[in-house]
């Protein structure tokens, strides 16, 4: 991966990430590391909220804080009544869910198996030969 922060940036991102969640009242804050498995980030982080409100509002603080902080994200994904909502701040990525939806996806499960990883990967379609279809009508 093209590293998007230096570690010491990195660090200061989850330390902003884990305190807001932690003053937020989330619970089973798990960091994942993920730099060996994908180019697309370093940290995965998931935390449950024990509702829908509490998953928005988790996502709200923690969407403020690395901002201020001087973190931007790259985006967000979830509504206002979604159990599962992330923030993608580049080099992590931060899951704020609803303990039904956190055990229904199985991100943990997922991440920590290569193997399962591999059976995700997308296989190119072949590419189509110029031409006309059914040139023969």
């Amino acid at each position: 991966m093209t590293n998007t922060m230096t570690e010491e940036r990195l660090k200061e991102c989850l330390a902003v990430v884990e305190n807001t969640l932690d003053d937020m009242k989330a619970k089973n804050i798990t960091v994942l590391n993920v730099e060996n498995l994908t180019d697309v980030m370093e940290r995965i982080v998931i935390a449950d909220g024990t509702s829908k409100r509490h998953v928005r509002a988790m996502a709200d603080s923690v969407g403020a804080e690395v901002k201020q902080a001087g973190f931007m994200p790259l985006g967000r994904e979830g509504g206002t009544d979604s159990d599962w909502t992330l923030i993608d701040l580049g080099a992590v990525v931060v899951h704020m869910m609803t303990p039904a939806a956190r055990e229904f996806y199985d991100l943990e499960g997922l991440w920590s198996s290569p193997d399962q990883l591999a059976e995700l990967v997308a296989v190119p379609r072949e590419k189509k030969t110029a031409g006309r279809r059914n040139k023969n009508k």
